[in-house]
């Protein structure tokens, strides 16, 4: 199996497109440690040469010139964050500001080792953005492999898991922030809108860490939300009696309508929440997301006035959209599946449908009374949440019906087979 460097290795984790400059973290605490001594601070590599200073000309300068310049170093104190060492040096004290060398090197002591911290923080987060991007778009597919990689980023991926794809772009990257900041947003903003919406999930569904949830760049956030019944109950219709994975499915849309209250005010109308169904394995969250991802794309495009997608509410977009097969199949089980037990249901639809939806002449093919037709036609209705007296809704049932007999004919000239030619 190909080898993640992860955090801890000595070689630096390629979790992330754009990568923090080296010298930025030494910058930042040049500013934080000039800021306590009211001093100008220097931070020396093992050789002495200026690598971040608050003096922009001194940086790639020896530090022996400056002294020879008369800057001398009241303090210096060596350190060691990631894999670079080397001394901060605290120049020039002034009388006002007396601190004895024993406290000075505490406090550098006690701020290198927060910023180390932070490092380790942010590295750990960047590993688990990337490990989870490739395991979503599926460059990782042995399951070892996405276990041992999991474990070492403390990510639990036990409990069956589907994808929650939220699309935040336009307040993530956009000018949806604070009306001071116009235009798009730097890298910084954008991070932090990032976690905002995360740390929003995090208190919605009261979530330990955020180690589920991944920002994959672009806007889009990634969350690997438990599916199993126990951590869906909150959101469940028992009294549907499904039992599948549209079932849960179902529950995860109540869920989602009940995030989108907590997103950033002012900013739902421009967030849009794919939905993905259960697959079987860790390499079925590739699966859950290209369904949050399909959905997410066409429910956009052809349901604008909706925030929330998934494949069982996009209608005749879903039959026309979708390329895969076997999901089309698998959703044409699922729409009809109310009226499995309803043979009288079914013989009905299929004379209706000969009849090119006419209830006189419908009625008369079945020998029923034209009243006992539309009967029949409001507990399809009823049953299914779709009417075949509405076109669209047609259009669904008469195609649902059409691949479910195709299936079923291939199925029994194919019978040891999946009915390809493949």
């Amino acid at each position: 199996m190909t080898p993640y460097p992860l955090v801890g290795s000595q070689h630096s984790p390629p979790y992330s497109q754009t990568r923090t400059r080296p010298t930025h973290h030494l910058e930042k605490l040049t500013q934080r440690l000039a800021e306590l001594f009211r001093a100008r601070v220097c931070v020396l590599d093992d050789e002495e040469t200026v690598l971040a200073s608050t003096e922009e000309d001194w940086v790639g300068c020896a530090f022996s010139s400056l002294i020879a310049k008369g800057c001398p170093a009241a303090f210096r104190v060596p350190f060691q964050i990631d894999a670079q060492a080397g001394e901060i040096a605290v120049c020039e004290l002034g009388d006002r500001e007396r601190i004895s060398p024993r406290l000075a090197h505490v406090l550098i002591e006690m701020i290198l080792a927060e910023t180390a911290a932070h490092r380790e923080l942010s590295a750990r987060s960047e590993a688990k953005n990337k490990f989870i991007y490739d395991l979503l778009h599926g460059h990782i597919q042995d399951e070892a492999t996405i276990l041992h990689y999991a474990e070492l980023l403390r990510l639990d991926l036990n409990p069956p898991r589907t994808v929650i794809l939220i699309d935040a772009h336009a307040y993530i990257i956009g000018d949806e922030g604070d009306e001071e900041e116009a235009g798009p947003a730097s890298p910084q903003q954008a991070q932090r809108r990032a976690q905002y919406i995360i740390d929003t999930i995090i208190r919605f569904f009261h979530l330990p860490d955020d180690l589920i949830c991944a920002y994959l760049g672009g806007g889009e956030i990634a969350v690997l939300k438990a599916s199993d019944r126990q951590n869906l109950a909150a959101w469940a219709d028992d009294s549907s009696g499904e039992n599948s994975a549209w079932a849960d499915l179902t529950a995860l849309r109540c869920a989602a309508d009940a995030l989108l209250d907590r997103l950033p005010v002012g900013s739902r109308e421009k967030i849009n929440i794919g939905l993905g169904r259960y697959h079987p394995g860790l390499t079925g969250l590739a699966d859950s997301y290209a369904d949050a991802q399909t959905a997410l794309s066409l429910g956009r495009h052809f349901h604008k006035d909706k925030r929330i997608h998934w494949l069982a509410e996009l209608g005749v977009v879903a039959f026309v959209g979708i390329s895969d097969e076997e999901t089309k199949l698998e959703l044409a089980e699922h729409l009809l599946s109310p009226l499995n037990e309803e043979p009288e249901l079914l013989q009905t639809l299929e004379q209706f449908f000969a009849e090119d939806c006419s209830l006189s002449l419908a009625a008369a093919g079945l020998s029923i009374h034209r009243n006992t037709l539309s009967y029949r036609l409001d507990k399809i209705t009823s049953l299914t949440g779709l009417d075949p007296r509405r076109f669209d809704d047609a259009v669904q049932i008469r195609l649902a019906l059409m691949l479910r007999l195709i299936n079923a004919t291939q199925s029994a000239q194919f019978p040891t087979g999946n009915g390809s030619c493949g």
